[in-house]
Protein backbone atom coordinates (compact mmCIF):
# COMPACT_ATOMS: atom_id res chain seq x y z
CA UNK A 1 0.00 0.00 0.00
CA UNK A 2 1.18 3.52 -1.04
CA UNK A 3 2.13 6.21 1.97
CA UNK A 4 -0.78 8.83 2.24
CA UNK A 5 2.57 11.35 1.71
CA UNK A 6 3.67 9.55 -1.30
CA UNK A 7 0.08 8.64 -3.59
CA UNK A 8 -0.18 12.01 -4.81
CA UNK A 9 3.65 11.61 -6.39
CA UNK A 10 2.52 8.30 -8.01
CA UNK A 11 -0.69 9.82 -9.07
CA UNK A 12 1.05 12.07 -10.96
CA UNK A 13 3.87 10.35 -11.88
CA UNK A 14 1.23 7.76 -13.30
CA UNK A 15 -0.56 10.44 -16.03
CA UNK A 16 2.39 11.74 -16.77
CA UNK A 17 3.52 8.18 -17.97
CA UNK A 18 -0.07 8.14 -19.67
CA UNK A 19 -0.05 11.23 -21.22
CA UNK A 20 3.86 10.42 -22.50
CA UNK A 21 2.49 6.94 -23.97
CA UNK A 22 -0.03 8.58 -25.74
CA UNK A 23 2.08 11.53 -27.41
CA UNK A 24 4.24 8.22 -28.67
CA UNK A 25 1.46 5.44 -29.25
CA UNK A 26 -1.96 6.96 -29.15
CA UNK A 27 -4.26 5.80 -26.52
CA UNK A 28 -5.54 2.87 -27.77
CA UNK A 29 -2.53 1.10 -28.17
CA UNK A 30 -1.40 2.00 -24.23
CA UNK A 31 -1.87 -0.24 -21.83
CA UNK A 32 -1.57 -0.48 -18.15
CA UNK A 33 1.67 -2.06 -18.38
CA UNK A 34 3.21 0.74 -20.45
CA UNK A 35 1.86 3.28 -18.29
CA UNK A 36 3.29 1.68 -15.03
CA UNK A 37 6.35 1.06 -17.06
CA UNK A 38 7.11 4.66 -17.51
CA UNK A 39 5.85 5.70 -14.32
CA UNK A 40 8.27 2.98 -12.89
CA UNK A 41 5.90 1.68 -10.80
CA UNK A 42 3.28 -1.27 -9.94
CA UNK A 43 0.23 -2.49 -11.51
CA UNK A 44 -0.88 -2.37 -7.82
CA UNK A 45 0.09 0.98 -7.92
CA UNK A 46 -1.85 1.72 -10.78
CA UNK A 47 -4.88 0.44 -9.03
CA UNK A 48 -4.61 1.81 -5.69
CA UNK A 49 -5.41 5.55 -7.42
CA UNK A 50 -7.48 4.17 -10.89
CA UNK A 51 -10.06 1.66 -11.41
CA UNK A 52 -9.48 1.51 -15.03
CA UNK A 53 -7.43 3.07 -17.56
CA UNK A 54 -10.47 4.58 -18.33
CA UNK A 55 -10.74 6.41 -15.53
CA UNK A 56 -6.99 7.21 -15.68
CA UNK A 57 -7.54 8.84 -19.04
CA UNK A 58 -10.98 10.99 -17.53
CA UNK A 59 -8.76 11.84 -15.08
CA UNK A 60 -5.78 13.01 -17.22
CA UNK A 61 -8.45 15.12 -19.38
CA UNK A 62 -10.12 16.83 -16.68
CA UNK A 63 -6.87 18.12 -15.40
CA UNK A 64 -5.61 18.82 -18.50
CA UNK A 65 -8.99 20.71 -19.41
CA UNK A 66 -8.57 22.58 -16.10
CA UNK A 67 -5.23 23.76 -16.86
CA UNK A 68 -6.20 24.86 -20.06
CA UNK A 69 -9.10 27.31 -18.70
CA UNK A 70 -6.78 28.65 -16.46
CA UNK A 71 -4.35 29.41 -18.75
CA UNK A 72 -6.48 31.12 -21.28
CA UNK A 73 -8.06 33.22 -18.30
CA UNK A 74 -4.93 34.15 -17.29
CA UNK A 75 -3.34 35.28 -20.52
CA UNK A 76 -6.02 37.84 -21.49
CA UNK A 77 -5.20 41.59 -20.19
CA UNK A 78 -9.03 42.69 -19.00
CA UNK A 79 -7.68 46.46 -19.68
CA UNK A 80 -6.75 45.38 -23.49
CA UNK A 81 -9.30 46.41 -26.22
CA UNK A 82 -11.78 43.65 -26.54
CA UNK A 83 -10.43 42.64 -29.85
CA UNK A 84 -7.50 42.20 -28.37
CA UNK A 85 -8.34 40.49 -25.69
CA UNK A 86 -9.99 37.73 -27.94
CA UNK A 87 -6.72 37.40 -29.71
CA UNK A 88 -5.03 36.59 -26.52
CA UNK A 89 -7.60 34.11 -25.27
CA UNK A 90 -7.37 32.56 -28.76
CA UNK A 91 -3.39 32.98 -28.86
CA UNK A 92 -3.44 31.43 -25.59
CA UNK A 93 -5.97 28.29 -26.10
CA UNK A 94 -3.80 27.45 -29.12
CA UNK A 95 -0.13 27.62 -27.09
CA UNK A 96 -1.91 25.26 -24.69
CA UNK A 97 -3.30 22.88 -27.11
CA UNK A 98 0.55 23.23 -28.87
CA UNK A 99 2.03 22.39 -26.17
CA UNK A 100 0.21 19.18 -25.53
CA UNK A 101 -0.53 18.09 -29.16
CA UNK A 102 -0.75 14.19 -28.64
CA UNK A 103 -2.85 14.69 -25.71
CA UNK A 104 -4.82 17.41 -27.48
CA UNK A 105 -5.14 15.04 -30.27
CA UNK A 106 -6.76 12.54 -28.31
CA UNK A 107 -8.86 14.34 -25.94
CA UNK A 108 -10.86 15.16 -29.44
CA UNK A 109 -11.14 11.81 -31.07
CA UNK A 110 -10.78 9.40 -28.27
CA UNK A 111 -12.14 11.25 -25.28
CA UNK A 112 -16.17 11.05 -26.13
CA UNK A 113 -15.34 6.60 -27.00
CA UNK A 114 -15.76 6.57 -23.60
CA UNK A 115 -19.19 6.10 -23.20
CA UNK A 116 -20.97 7.88 -20.11
CA UNK A 117 -17.85 9.48 -18.61
CA UNK A 118 -16.27 10.47 -22.20
CA UNK A 119 -19.91 12.38 -23.07
CA UNK A 120 -19.73 13.81 -19.43
CA UNK A 121 -16.10 15.12 -19.65
CA UNK A 122 -16.92 16.75 -22.93
CA UNK A 123 -20.13 17.98 -21.40
CA UNK A 124 -17.87 19.19 -17.93
CA UNK A 125 -15.29 20.84 -20.55
CA UNK A 126 -17.59 22.82 -22.79
CA UNK A 127 -19.21 24.33 -19.93
CA UNK A 128 -15.95 25.12 -18.28
CA UNK A 129 -14.83 27.01 -21.49
CA UNK A 130 -18.40 28.12 -21.82
CA UNK A 131 -18.67 29.92 -18.26
CA UNK A 132 -14.55 30.92 -19.12
CA UNK A 133 -15.55 32.79 -22.10
CA UNK A 134 -18.38 34.55 -20.51
CA UNK A 135 -16.04 35.73 -17.67
CA UNK A 136 -13.79 37.01 -20.15
CA UNK A 137 -17.10 38.87 -22.09
CA UNK A 138 -18.25 40.21 -18.96
CA UNK A 139 -15.82 43.32 -18.89
CA UNK A 140 -16.61 47.20 -19.51
CA UNK A 141 -14.58 46.95 -22.77
CA UNK A 142 -16.89 44.30 -24.15
CA UNK A 143 -20.25 45.45 -22.84
CA UNK A 144 -19.22 48.81 -24.45
CA UNK A 145 -18.90 47.22 -27.64
CA UNK A 146 -22.51 45.90 -26.83
CA UNK A 147 -21.06 42.30 -26.78
CA UNK A 148 -21.80 39.72 -23.91
CA UNK A 149 -23.53 37.49 -22.67
CA UNK A 150 -22.60 35.26 -25.74
CA UNK A 151 -25.61 32.59 -25.70
CA UNK A 152 -24.41 28.49 -24.84
CA UNK A 153 -25.39 27.68 -28.37
CA UNK A 154 -22.76 30.24 -30.13
CA UNK A 155 -20.43 29.66 -27.89
CA UNK A 156 -20.82 25.65 -28.31
CA UNK A 157 -20.54 26.20 -32.24
CA UNK A 158 -17.35 27.82 -32.07
CA UNK A 159 -15.49 25.82 -29.56
CA UNK A 160 -16.29 22.74 -30.88
CA UNK A 161 -15.30 24.38 -34.48
CA UNK A 162 -12.15 25.23 -33.24
CA UNK A 163 -11.60 21.81 -31.70
CA UNK A 164 -12.32 20.12 -34.96
CA UNK A 165 -10.11 22.60 -37.02
CA UNK A 166 -7.37 21.45 -34.40
CA UNK A 167 -8.06 17.57 -34.86
CA UNK A 168 -7.56 17.93 -38.66
CA UNK A 169 -5.08 20.06 -38.75
CA UNK A 170 -2.64 17.96 -36.55
CA UNK A 171 -4.02 14.92 -38.19
CA UNK A 172 -2.74 16.52 -41.77
CA UNK A 173 0.90 17.40 -39.93
CA UNK A 174 0.06 21.20 -39.44
CA UNK A 175 0.47 22.93 -36.28
CA UNK A 176 -2.25 24.58 -34.51
CA UNK A 177 -0.66 28.33 -34.98
CA UNK A 178 -1.14 27.89 -38.67
CA UNK A 179 -4.54 29.04 -38.00
CA UNK A 180 -4.24 31.27 -35.74
CA UNK A 181 -5.69 34.18 -38.14
CA UNK A 182 -8.50 32.41 -39.49
CA UNK A 183 -9.43 31.39 -35.48
CA UNK A 184 -9.10 34.78 -34.61
CA UNK A 185 -11.27 36.24 -37.32
CA UNK A 186 -13.98 33.88 -36.77
CA UNK A 187 -14.08 34.43 -33.29
CA UNK A 188 -14.53 38.56 -34.12
CA UNK A 189 -17.04 37.43 -36.13
CA UNK A 190 -19.18 34.54 -34.05
CA UNK A 191 -18.94 37.45 -30.66
CA UNK A 192 -19.70 40.73 -32.57
CA UNK A 193 -23.50 41.84 -32.13
CA UNK A 194 -25.36 41.65 -35.34
CA UNK A 195 -26.54 45.07 -36.17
Amino acid sequence: MTTEAAAPDFRQRLLTAFEESIAETGYAKTTIADIVRRARTSRRTFYEHFASKEECFVRLLAEANAEQVQQIAAAVDPGAPWQQQARQAIEAWIASAESRPGLTLSWIRDGPSLGVAGRQLVRDAMEQFVGMVNQLVDRSEFREAGIGPISRQRLIMLLGGLRELTAVTVENGGRMSDFTEEAVEATIALITPMS
